[in-house]
């Protein structure tokens, strides 16, 4: 009878369990978190100016903002979807005769991200992850396209890859560091407060390095 008790007792505690073992590995569900980090801007390989060593290609601060997302669980994999909005407080000091990062004398705004991650879970909470997607930068930009002189917005377009590291805290909260990098190869400039149309896009070549943690929630 004692034998058959602690059986059933066993068992019970089994059930109890694994449903909270499989709520602590569980990542699906939608997401949302801040985000904050390093941010540097420079020239890209086409744009860097080698020769003049002296010339500040590059503008550094800070990256702060916020992103949504949701991930499907299948097991030992997770994938899903997410979206990014940050600003940065990376500027140039506007006496380097329009050479930052090959496009002009800039500060960097706002960042606008869209894209999917994969991840692998290597324990049952921690998931490591790699990232790819499009990014929409604007710079606040004084400089040349090559003809006319602006001060006004650059906006540009690219591509981001990253890869990081998340580990659930709980049931729900879970935290993340990660690098990544960007790419941005067209840009236009934005005339808005003059409500009148956009320049014609232009070729440009520009990398963006980020190092982020992140704190979230999923629900």
């Amino acid at each position: 009878m004692k034998k058959g008790l602690a059986l059933i007792a066993a068992g019970s505690m089994a059930a109890i369990a694994t449903p909270a073992l499989a709520q602590d590995s569980d990542f699906s569900g939608p997401w949302i978190a801040g985000i904050a980090g390093y941010d540097i801007n420079k020239a890209g390989s086409s744009q860097d100016d080698d020769a003049n060593p002296d010339v500040d290609e590059s503008v550094e601060g800070m990256t702060y903002g916020a992103a949504v997302g949701y991930d499907y669980d299948l097991g030992n994999v997770v994938v899903g979807a997410e979206a990014e909005l940050t600003d940065s407080t990376a500027d140039s000091d506007y006496d380097n005769n329009f050479n930052t990062f090959g496009l002009g004398t800039v500060d960097a705004g706002r960042d606008i991200y869209v894209g999917a991650r994969a991840g692998y879970k290597v324990t049952p909470s921690t998931l490591l992850y790699a990232k790819a997607g499009y990014s929409n930068a604007r710079f606040n930009y004084v400089g040349t396209d090559g003809t006319t002189e602006y001060n006004e917005h650059l906006d540009t377009d690219g591509y981001r890859l990253g890869a990081g590291i998340e580990q659930k805290v709980g049931s729900n909260a879970f935290g993340r560091l990660e690098y990544r990098y960007s790419n941005y190869s067209k840009g236009e400039i934005d005339f808005e407060a003059e409500d009148i149309p956009d320049s014609d896009r232009f070729d440009i070549d520009t990398d963006r390095h980020q190092i982020v943690a992140s704190v979230g929630m999923r629900f």
